[in-house]
């Protein structure tokens, strides 16, 4: 097998300094199919004890990567130099959602999902400090406050986010932090240089061992397991262990940090809908004029510079 052939499709996209049609694309995809995540997290939180199926999650994702690295015979070694970005990658993977779970095993998803995707904010304030050419311009700034608003307005309106947890509004912000920091990670430390499916193995084989241990001690493992309790630890498996996370890291590579970022802003509305839609939560206009800011956010922070 010649070496053209052998090569990663990754290792033949070159690099981009804004979003094309395709990123927009593959993004909006990507938020689509995580604000449905927020949704099946909930309704396996019913089933399963939260960290336990974070833990289950990682460890079949894990599996999947696994054949993933065999099948493209790819070597499953890291460099030393690189080994503690690894370790450290897994523990803010693990870390994030532990919280996540736990916020949505305590309040709704519209609430959990404004408040976690708030990640981009994070994420841009610590790449204009850590990543070169990533700095926030006038205009991305603009657009990060507008899409930050649209956010706001949807967290701050209680007859469309259901019940309100303090315990899960800290939570689930925590967690967005822990996230944006695992980003950074990804871009850049030396661990950057590592495949994105090696990224992915090495933060679910931290995971699952953190994950399934903490389980250990947060209660019962078995809730009321259901049918659709397996479906949905499929899908998060498959569509979000596997799939999903691989996609975002293998766009964090192509695309800079914060226009991939700002995109994420679009899960929380995808989350209110799907919750409305599938679990019968409340939604009023205010998610109307949300959507609305943050569109207009993201056209600012993806506007490509004037020449």
């Amino acid at each position: 097998m010649t070496d053209s052939l052998r090569s990663h499709p990754l290792q033949r996209m070159q690099r981009k300094e804004h979003i094309d049609a395709f990123g927009a694309g593959a993004l909006i995809a990507f938020s689509a199919l995580f604000g449905l995540n927020q949704v099946v997290i909930k309704v396996v939180n019913a089933g399963l004890q939260p960290v336990f199926s974070a833990g289950l999650r990682s460890l079949g994702a894990m599996v999947l990567i696994f054949l993933w690295l065999r099948l493209t015979r790819t070597k499953l070694e890291v460099q030393r130099e690189v080994l503690p970005w690894g370790v450290l990658s897994g523990v803010l993977f693990s870390s994030e959602f532990i919280l996540l779970f736990l916020a949505l095993d305590i309040t709704t998803v519209a609430r959990t999902s404004v408040i976690f995707y708030t990640m981009p904010v994070w994420l841009s304030l610590m790449a204009h400090f850590a990543i070169a050419g990533e700095r926030l311009t006038l205009r991305k700034c603009v657009g990060l406050s507008l899409a930050f608003t649209g956010v706001c307005i949807v967290f701050l309106n209680r007859n469309d986010g259901g019940q309100a947890s303090l315990l899960g509004d800290v939570m689930a912000v925590s967690g967005a932090i822990c996230w944006a920091g695992l980003a950074l990670v990804a871009r850049a430390t030396p661990f950057s240089g590592v495949q994105p499916a090696m990224q992915m193995f090495w933060q679910l084989s931290v995971s699952s061992v953190i994950l399934l241990g903490a389980a250990c001690f947060l209660g019962p493992f078995i809730r009321d397991f259901q049918l659709i309790h397996g479906f949905g630890m499929a899908f998060q498996i498959i569509a979000i262990g596997a799939f999903g996370f691989l996609l975002w890291f293998w766009l964090l590579k192509i695309y800079p940090a914060n226009s991939v970022a700002s995109f994420s802003f679009l899960s929380p509305v995808f989350g209110v809908v799907f919750g409305w839609l599938l679990l019968g939560e409340a939604v009023g206009r205010s998610l109307w004029i949300a959507l609305a800011l943050i569109s207009l956010g993201l056209v600012l922070i993806n506007r490509a510079a004037r020449r």
